[in-house]
């Protein structure tokens, strides 16, 4: 009952001065509000970073061939015929720590249609294992198998995006469509990936979408390439889990090289190199965040306690009066603390709410991912209540020291 008493003076109290408790109430608004948006914007970013480094394979290496001049890689060719199977198949033999490779091939499109509609994209050349290297989710149908490399099988799998275009009423799995030349059966049609982003650290991604993906054999065999264009547009080595896939690019590329007599004809990206550096990255944007929010948290405390010391001026001859019909020293500090207390919770519940909304408007403006984090509201909701405690007992030791005669006596 006293402590029920004490919250219900306490509020009436606080609504007596309702422009100076809204004031006083928004530097902790803006400081938990910032506070949980930085938090879940980092945690949305992080949680992207993930979505777009699994779509890569994080423990894959995936080499690229680069791409010249006519005259410089006519030079090129004399020493090193380019990227080739041969590249990622003496990887696995060579190597104990790479576990399969796939590979692709861009093919030089200038025409995909269908009887129903017509597709922008491209097509590719990719090996049996391309698929579950890449951890492509499948909406319909089936992935491209090691029968169809072998038979040179004119069937293809589908990105979302082209599916759509070629397709747009559905049902494209067991449908055909010409690309260039020549016709291919749909056996499958790739789910659309959840990537907001189209390029994480400079390598692009979700270009899958638009793509149409044939048997590597089909189209090594079956469509003209440039001359002097290498076997293999790219390659992509699965690396055991226990191996630092760091380490493990650095024997691919000492073993390339050798088979390249030590052409510069490729480029080995590192997917777990680029998380590392997104966490590195995304690690120092939240501690200056984090600091700048912690500033209005205590920009926000400061208030309180200046509040607080003028409510004790003002309310002298008050707490004369209490200390007069037997209040005791605890009891001033206590309805003291509770005030500011009151407020500081008052301030988190509406800063979490700001919080919300803030980080919607700026995920909304920006095209930022943002994940709601509950760690993220408790912390900085607990963070706000420290701050009004803290804050508010210099105050309520202040208030409860006076003495009750002078006290009385005060104008």
């Amino acid at each position: 009952m006293k402590y029920m008493a004490i919250l219900a003076d306490t509020l009436a109290e606080l609504a007596q001065h309702k422009l100076r408790t809204l004031l006083t109430l928004l530097g902790m608004i803006f400081g938990v509000g910032a506070v949980i948006a930085m938090l879940n914007i980092g945690e949305g970013a992080e949680r992207e970073a993930l979505s777009m480094i699994d779509s890569m394979g994080l423990h894959n290496l995936i080499v690229t061939g680069k791409t010249f001049e006519e005259n410089e890689l006519k030079e090129q060719r004399k020493h090193s015929r380019g990227l080739s199977l041969r590249d990622g198949e003496i990887g696995v033999s060579a190597l104990p720590f790479i576990e399969a490779f796939s590979a692709q091939k861009e093919i030089d499109t200038y025409s995909i249609f269908s009887a129903k509609g017509k597709s922008d994209g491209d097509a590719l050349g990719v090996s049996a294992s391309f698929f579950e290297l890449s951890k492509f989710a499948l909406f319909q149908g089936r992935y491209l198998d090691s029968a169809d490399e072998q038979a040179f099988a004119q069937v293809a799998v589908l990105g979302s995006s082209s599916a759509k275009q070629l397709f747009p009423l559905g049902n494209a799995v067991g449908q055909n469509i010409k690309i260039n030349h020549l016709w291919f059966k749909v056996v499958g049609v790739l789910e659309a990936p959840f990537l907001k982003k189209e390029e994480f650290q400079g390598i692009k991604l979700g270009g899958e979408q638009n793509q149409v993906f044939i048997p590597l054999s089909a189209a090594i065999h079956k469509f003209p390439a440039k001359q002097l264009v290498s076997e293999v547009s790219s390659l992509k080595f699965k690396v055991n889990k226990d191996i630092d896939p760091i380490e493990a690019a650095k024997a691919v590329n000492h073993l390339l090289n050798r088979r390249h007599n030590d052409v510069d004809d490729f480029d080995i990206t590192i997917p777990a190199a680029l998380l590392a550096q997104q966490k590195q990255t995304q690690q120092i944007f939240n501690i200056v965040m984090s600091c700048v929010a912690g500033i209005s948290l205590l920009v926000g405390g400061i208030g309180i306690m200046n509040i607080m010391l003028a409510t004790v001026l003002e309310r002298t001859k008050e707490i004369g009066l209490l200390r007069a019909v037997g209040a005791t020293q605890k009891d001033i500090r206590l309805q003291f603390v509770a005030e500011s207390f009151t407020i500081s919770i008052l301030g988190g519940l509406l800063g979490v709410v700001f919080g919300i909304l803030l980080s919607e408007l700026i995920s909304l403006y920006s095209q930022w991912a943002v994940y709601w984090s509950l760690s993220a509201i408790v912390l900085s909701f607990s963070i706000c209540a420290m701050v009004g405690i803290i804050f508010g007992v210099y105050p309520a030791i202040k208030a409860s020291k006076l003495d009750p005669i002078d006290a009385l006596q005060s104008d």
